[in-house]
């Protein structure tokens, strides 16, 4: 046992349109179980203490009886339904976190394939930097281009990575930068910035360094249904 307290705050409330589908892709059978049954028991198997699990609006109950109670998921501390963008969801979940929480995992539902060497991993850096995010080197070359589609630049591969979840904080570190996101959230959307991951809140908002940790290629986000294919053959 930790001699601190680790939440994973696993976000269940994306639509997921460009599955196309009218389940959401976090619902969705991956082998006989739920896409969202295989994250959510990788952190019912860890060390870590809890679970809070964001979900779409009025699924609170759907959840309850269909993920909790049918596969036995004690770790599941609270359900609470997610809001608008992803970092709503996200902050609803820290909201809901218990006060003893010392490091919190955000991690994405509809990623499958996180496990106990990713979660073992992020909890000895985040110990030491406070702030890390799951992730792998890129293995293709990158481009970044211009608002005309041109090639503008070209980044070292060695220097790029691929960003996954689960990203794990300090539980004072990522509730400080999400209640200064919460306050500007007009004022990003009004600059044209996009949250795109939980890294970017604190790296914006605190100017504090995010270590990167290594996760592994196999730990997908199930997006579109090659991906759901892809998944199927992984389990294999």
């Amino acid at each position: 046992m930790n001699g601190f307290q680790t939440t994973a705050i696993v976000l269940a409330a994306g639509q997921g349109k460009r599955m196309e589908s009218s389940v959401h892709k976090q619902y969705l059978l991956l082998k006989d179980k739920p896409v969202l049954y295989y994250s959510l028991k990788a952190f019912e198997d860890s060390q870590i203490d809890d679970i809070v699990l964001v979900v779409g609006r009025n699924e609170q109950e759907f959840c309850q009886k269909e993920i909790l109670d049918k596969y036995g998921f004690h770790k599941i501390k609270a359900i609470v339904e997610g809001g608008k963008e992803r970092y709503h969801s996200v902050a609803y979940g820290i909201q809901a976190i218990c006060w003893e929480c010392k490091y919190v995992f955000i991690h994405d539902g509809a990623r499958p394939f996180v496990d106990e060497d990713i979660i073992n991993r992020a909890i000895d850096e985040v110990q030491i930097s406070s702030a890390c995010v799951i992730g792998m080197p890129v293995k293709d070359t990158i481009k970044i281009s211009d608002e005309k589609g041109y090639v503008s630049d070209t980044p070292a591969r060695s220097l790029v990575w691929q960003i996954q979840t689960p990203q794990v904080f300090d539980r004072n570190v990522i509730a400080d930068a999400y209640d200064k996101l919460l306050s500007e959230e007009e004022n990003l959307s009004a600059a044209g910035i996009t949250v795109t991951d939980d890294a970017m809140v604190v790296e914006y908002f605190l100017k504090i360094p995010v270590k990167l940790v290594q996760g592994s290629y196999k730990n997908i986000k199930i997006t579109t249904p090659e991906d759901l294919k892809i998944a199927e053959i992984l389990l294999d």
